[in-house]
């Protein structure tokens, strides 16, 4: 019933994990915080003990139902202007999918009973991506991205945590192989070795997080890309099998899609406000998109 709901609401896919302590994570993450590749993104050291166990989190939990929503643009925007990463061409995926999870949270209370759980979606210390590879929805691949066999990877992860007890999915298996093609084509080499991601290097990082001046050293490296990066899934070979969404919130201004160059060189803040009313490039502020701008001009 609750798979069933999943699918009606939307969602790529849907698996079930138990509510559990993160055995196998919790040296990942404190070895990747001590190598300082959260870099200036200081929450990432924050509720360490959460990250790992849901039931911190919410009061009894014993499920974890996390849920894929597919992404993948029909439509690319002009290839000889400043990248977007795909994920953002719509408007903000935390809005949208907080939408869906608090209506699927209704209808489970509804047709199963009185449930307590919370709704995550990439904005609270909730491993998600571990989470969703312990129910069976993929692997973590070398580029640290979420990888299935049947969709690739362009799609956003999220979980409701509740205190009902479910029948759980078992994980899948690793599909990378002996394939490098991530780690061979990162522009800033931010995947220092397989399955490990300095995130302080990362053009995502650079473009949208990092609050102060880009460092010159990185001038040349970013390859165009203005906002995030989708290097890393644009080579993987498990993405041949990305399908367009059908999502309709996430169908992008198609203003925008049109710019040039110039057209971002030249924006206003006025036009910005207007033509990414909702959109995830708000993170960046005007201020930060003109930044970015500059540094890939000069």
């Amino acid at each position: 019933m609750i798979k069933a709901e999943a699918k009606r609401l939307g969602f790529l896919s849907c698996g079930i994990s138990k509510a559990d302590f993160l055995e196998a994570e919790a040296p990942r993450l404190e070895s990747w915080l001590n190598n300082n590749y959260h870099g200036q993104m200081a929450y990432m050291a924050n509720h360490f003990d959460k990250r790992l166990d849901p039931r911190l989190l919410v009061d009894g939990a014993q499920s974890v139902v996390s849920l894929l929503l597919n992404y993948y643009p029909s439509e690319i925007q002009n290839p000889d202007s400043y990248k977007v990463s795909k994920y953002a061409y719509g408007q903000d995926y935390h809005k949208v999918i907080k939408q869906k999870l608090t209506e699927f949270l209704q209808f489970i209370s509804q047709n199963i009973g009185e449930v307590n759980g919370r709704a995550f979606v990439d904005s609270a210390p909730v491993l998600d991506k571990a989470w969703a590879a312990k129910s069976g929805l993929g692997w973590v691949g070398k580029n640290n991205n979420l990888i299935s066999k049947k969709q690739g990877s362009f799609f956003f992860v999220a979980e409701l945590i509740i205190d009902l007890p479910l029948q759980y999915d078992q994980p899948t298996t690793d599909h990378c192989g002996s394939c490098t093609k991530c780690i061979d084509a990162c522009p800033t080499q931010a995947i220092t070795q397989a399955y490990t991601v300095d995130g302080s290097k990362c053009i995502s990082y650079y473009t949208i997080e990092l609050k102060e001046n880009i460092p010159d050293q990185m001038r040349g490296k970013f390859d165009n890309w203005m906002f995030g990066c989708d290097v890393c899934q644009d080579v993987c070979p498990w993405n041949r099998f990305s399908q367009p969404h059908t999502e309709k919130q996430f169908v992008p201004n198609a203003e925008w899609l049109e710019y040039s160059k110039t057209d971002w060189e030249e924006i206003t803040q006025d036009t910005f406000h207007r033509v990414f009313v909702n959109s995830p490039l708000k993170r960046s502020k005007y201020e930060g998109i003109v930044r970015n701008v500059k540094f890939l001009k000069y």
